[in-house]
């Protein structure tokens, strides 16, 4: 109903037998632009009110504070659901109309398989919740199940990537084309970039538990649906491809800072691959891990000074540190992708620098994640709940015990 009554504003006209609307951004881009702005002030004005009603919770109720953040947290849900459902419906309606779907193998061998990756991904956190309500035994073979099949999932979707990319269709359908050298360095900035991300992962994540739980899950899913709905929410778009957002990293940033790099890398991964859902800009397997795998992997990487004892009576600089050495690999991650891909839209004699100075915007990205969190970090009851997670989160010799008598109990 709601596209019909959009789409009845455009005529639609026969061109060589297909439909099209006459004027071909007139409801997609506009119900685009005007459900972003909607959701911008809404979003801003919920977090005022919110704030200001929690405010008066707190110092005349402080017994139905927690009530309060519960109700806040529902609606916040309700919101994150809202923004999806209702952005992901119009950007497939965008593709259908532009007609990007019926290009050589984009239906078939990338939105589809990217379709069915993200449900089996939402589909396994929602039944691996549900077990985590009866036993751990249950938990643990449905975690193990959904895992399984979502890692069949991705790999699907990766060997389809790879067909669709090395078809040339790609380079054709943007309008660009790499040379062989261009290639080669492709696969080696992004093989080399991984091992870095590994390394880092592997150096600062000591001490994490190597296994999840219900809640190290839930967490994870509630915070990339979160950034996933703010990565909609736009101050400004590139021509090709990246954005201003509403700090829609936080979420990531917050989760990595909780729970660790380890699985701060692997929540990166799954953003970026929605990431490549929502704003595809495709043309090389590896440009394609450079610009979102890679780089919002590295995102992940924001926590490893969450454990930094020096810096204890100081969180909101322990998250800065972080957020800015996972967007310094972010921003190296996108440059060599732009120097080595995307050389053909430099429109300077230097790519290094047009590619340097076109991904610059990811600075500002998450100067904006930085402030907003910096505000929540200097909140002691925010940080109260830190801890109380990372309590549960890294191994201790209490944990260690704890653990090893819930699998005999079991």
């Amino acid at each position: 109903m709601f596209f019909s009554l959009l789409s009845a504003h455009a005529g639609e006209v026969e061109i060589d037998g297909q439909d099209y609307y006459a004027y071909a951004d007139v409801w997609t881009e506009y119900a685009n632009s005007l459900f972003v702005e909607i959701f911008f002030y809404l979003a801003i004005a919920m977090v005022a009110v919110m704030v200001a009603v929690g405010i008066i919770v707190r110092l005349k109720k402080p017994e139905s504070f927690f009530a309060f953040v519960k109700g806040c947290a529902l609606i916040a849900a309700g919101f994150i659901v809202t923004v999806l459902v209702v952005m992901l419906a119009l950007g497939f309606a965008e593709i259908e109309e532009k007609g990007y779907a019926d290009y050589d193998g984009i239906r078939s061998l990338v939105y589809i398989p990217a379709i069915v990756l993200g449900s089996v991904v939402a589909l396994g956190l929602i039944a691996s919740y549900i077990a985590s309500l009866f036993s751990r035994k249950t938990f643990k073979i449905t975690l193990i199940t959904a895992a399984s099949v979502a890692g069949a999932a991705l790999v699907a979707l990766l060997i389809c990537l790879i067909v669709y990319l090395n078809s040339g269709n790609a380079e054709i359908n943007n309008g660009a084309e790499i040379t062989s050298t261009e290639n080669a360095l492709l696969y080696v900035c992004a093989a080399g970039l991984i091992v870095v991300i590994a390394l880092l992962a592997f150096l600062f994540g000591k001490g994490e538990k190597k296994e999840y739980d219900s809640k190290s899950i839930s967490y994870a899913g509630i915070c990339i649906a979160m950034s996933f709905a703010l990565s909609y929410i736009k101050f400004f778009e590139m021509p090709q491809g990246g954005s201003l957002t509403l700090a829609s990293l936080l979420p990531l940033i917050i989760y990595s800072y909780m729970y660790g790099v380890r699985k701060g890398v692997v929540a990166g991964f799954a953003y970026g691959i929605l990431q490549a859902v929502q704003d595809p800009w495709l043309i090389h397997p590896a440009q394609f891990l450079l610009d979102y795998p890679v780089a919002f992997s590295a995102i992940g990487l924001a926590g490893m000074f969450s454990r930094v004892k020096a810096l204890d009576k100081l969180p909101q600089l322990k998250f800065t540190l972080g957020a800015i050495v996972g967007c310094v690999l972010r921003y190296i991650s996108h440059i060599l992708s732009g120097v080595f891909a995307f050389s053909e839209y430099s429109t300077l004699d230097n790519v290094w620098i047009y590619s340097m100075a076109y991904n610059s915007f990811v600075f500002i990205d998450i100067a904006i994640a930085i402030a907003v969190g910096i505000i929540v970090f200097s909140t002691r009851s925010f940080n109260a709940q830190v801890r109380k997670v990372q309590a549960t989160a890294f191994e201790t010799k209490k944990s260690a015990q704890a653990e090893q008598s819930a699998q005999t109990s079991d």
